[in-house]
C-alpha cells in the first residue's frame, strides 16, 4: 500500500479532529480553517468573562501535522483528494471531517439588510475565539448587552458579561433556562442566581426584530413605525449599529451589543456537496463511517444512531473510538456503551460553573433523563441555606438521570452509576456528601 493509500486527512482543527491526529500519529495532516493556535473552545466564556487569557485555551501542540488557516473547498471523492481554499490539493486514503458547527442566526429582522451577508456592528455570534475577542473588546462597564437564547452557550455569556459590568438581559423563547438539560426546580434556582448577578431574565419571550442606526445616525426599525428614540450611537462607517431589540410583544430593549446564542447547527457543506448521506448531521455508523467507507465524521458536524450531540465529551469519545478503529486495536473507548469494537454513543454530562466577582460559584451538572416518566421513583435533597440542589430520577433498580447545583462532590459516584447501568443498592450513600457515612 503507497503511502498516499495509507494517508489520513482530518478537516477541522478543533478538539475532535487534533484528538484524533494525537492519537494516530504518523501519516496525518489536519486542515485547520481558523489561524488561531487551536483551542478549547469550552473555555471561551471563560475569555469573555476575563478571568482566562486565550492563550490559556490552547490545546497541546499540533505539530506539523496541523496546516493553520486553511479552508478545504471541496471534496473529489473519486480522485480521493481535498482542494483547499490557497490552491492546493490533499490526496487522502482515509478522510475525516470533523469541521464542527455553525451558530444558528435566526430569522430577525433587521439582522442582514437586503443582500447583506455582515451582521450589523454591535451584533455578535459567540461560538470561535474571533467571535470571543470581538465581543470582548465592545464590553466595557455600563454597556447594555442583550443575550438571545437562554441555553448552555447564553448562560455562560450573560454570566461572563455581568462578570465585565455590562448591563445584561437575556430573553429566552422557552418557558425556562437551559431547559433541555435542566427540571423546572433546578432552572429556577439558576435562574435567581443569575438574578443576583444583575442579569434581568424574560423566559416565554420572543425575539421579533433588531433595529440600527444607520451611517447617517438614523436609527431603522426592523418592522412597523419607527422605534422609540435612543440614544445616539456612532456606527462605523457604511455599516449599520444595532440600536435595539423588539420583542414579539411590542417591547423594546435598548442595546448597544447583541449576542445570537439560539444554539448551533452541523456543518455539513462540504458532505452535502460530495453527495455523503446528511440528515441533521453528516450520517455515520458504529465504525464512524459516512456513506463512503473512506470518509468518516466525528464530533459535532456527525449523526450517529440519529443523534447530534454537540458537546465536547461526545467528540472525544467519538476520535478515541475512530482512533481504534483505524488503527485496528479493537479496543473501542471505555465510555461509550455497547459493542467495544466501535462506536456505540455517548452517555453525556452537562457542567458548568457560573462565578461573578467575589460571590461564591454555582456549579451545575445535568446527566440522563431529569424529567420522570410515569412509574419513575425521584429522590430530592435541598438545602436553601447552602444553595444546593440534588434530584436523581431512578426506574426501577436503575438511574436514569439526574440534576445537581451548588455542591457536586457526589456527581462523580452518581455519573459512573448512570453510565455503567448498575443496580442502585444505597441511592443515599450515592447522594450525600460524606458517601452517606
Amino acid at each position: 500500500m503507497t503511502s498516499e493509500q495509507q494517508r489520513v486527512v482530518v478537516i477541522g482543527g478543533g478538539l475532535a479532529g487534533l484528538r484524533l491526529a494525537a492519537r494516530l500519529g504518523g501519516n496525518v495532516t489536519v486542515l485547520g480553517e481558523e489561524p488561531h493556535v487551536p483551542y478549547n473552545r469550552v473555555l471561551l466564556a471563560e475569555v469573555l468573562a476575563g478571568r482566562y487569557a486565550p492563550e490559556v485555551t490552547a490545546l497541546p501542540a499540533a505539530g506539523p501535522a496541523l496546516r493553520r488557516g486553511v479552508r478545504a473547498v471541496r471534496i473529489d471523492r473519486a480522485e480521493q483528494v481535498v482542494h483547499c481554499d490557497d490552491g492546493t490539493v490533499e490526496p487522502y486514503g482515509t478522510l475525516v471531517l470533523a469541521t464542527g458547527s455553525n451558530p444558528v442566526l435566526p430569522a430577525l429582522r433587521g439582522l442582514f439588510e437586503p443582500e447583506g451577508r455582515d451582521l450589523p456592528s454591535g451584533v455578535h455570534a459567540f461560538r470561535t475565539m474571533d467571535d470571543c475577542l470581538a465581543l470582548s473588546a465592545a464590553v466595557r462597564p455600563g454597556v447594555r448587552a442583550v443575550v438571545i437564547g437562554g441555553g448552555l452557550l447564553g448562560v455562560s455569556a450573560a454570566r461572563a458579561l455581568a462578570e465585565r459590568g455590562a448591563q445584561v438581559v437575556l430573553a429566552q423563547q422557552g418557558e425556562r433556562l437551559m431547559e433541555r438539560q435542566l427540571d423546572a426546580d433546578a432552572s429556577a434556582l439558576l435562574h435567581t442566581h443569575l438574578t443576583a448577578l444583575g442579569v434581568e431574565i424574560h423566559t416565554e419571550c420572543r425575539v421579533r426584530g433588531l433595529t440600527t442606526s444607520g451611517p447617517d445616525g438614523d436609527t431603522r426599525p426592523a418592522t412597523g413605525p419607527a422605534a422609540a428614540r435612543t440614544t445616539p450611537q456612532v456606527p462605523r462607517t457604511g455599516q449599520n449599529r444595532v440600536t435595539g431589540v423588539e420583542l414579539a410583544v411590542g417591547y423594546r430593549l435598548d442595546a448597544d451589543i447583541v449576542v445570537l446564542a439560539c444554539g448551533v447547527r452541523p456543518r455539513t457543506g462540504l458532505a452535502l456537496a460530495a453527495g455523503l448521506d446528511v440528515r441533521t448531521g453528516i450520517v455515520v455508523d458504529d465504525r464512524l463511517r459516512t456513506s463512503d467507507p473512506r470518509i468518516h465524521a466525528i464530533g459535532d458536524c456527525a449523526e450517529h444512531a440519529g443523534r447530534v450531540y454537540g458537546l465536547a465529551g461526545p467528540a472525544l469519545e467519538q476520535a478515541d473510538a475512530l482512533a481504534d478503529v483505524l488503527l485496528g486495536t479493537g479496543q473501542g473507548i471505555a465510555g461509550a456503551a455497547g459493542d467495544a469494537s466501535g462506536y456505540s454513543g455517548t452517555r453525556a454530562l452537562t457542567r458548568l460553573t457560573l462565578t461573578a466577582g467575589g460571590d461564591r460559584p454555582l456549579d451545575l451538572a445535568a446527566f440522563g433523563e431529569t424529567t420522570p416518566l410515569p412509574g419513575d421513583d425521584v429522590v430530592r435533597l435541598t438545602d436553601a441555606t447552602r444553595r444546593t440542589y440534588r434530584k436523581v430520577v431512578v426506574r426501577g433498580d436503575r438511574l436514569v438521570g439526574g440534576v445537581l447545583l451548588g455542591e457536586l462532590s457526589s456527581v462523580g459516584a452518581l455519573a459512573r452509576s448512570w453510565e455503567d447501568g448498575e443496580t442502585l443498592t444505597d441511592l443515599h450513600h450515592l447522594l450525600t456528601d460524606d458517601g452517606g457515612s
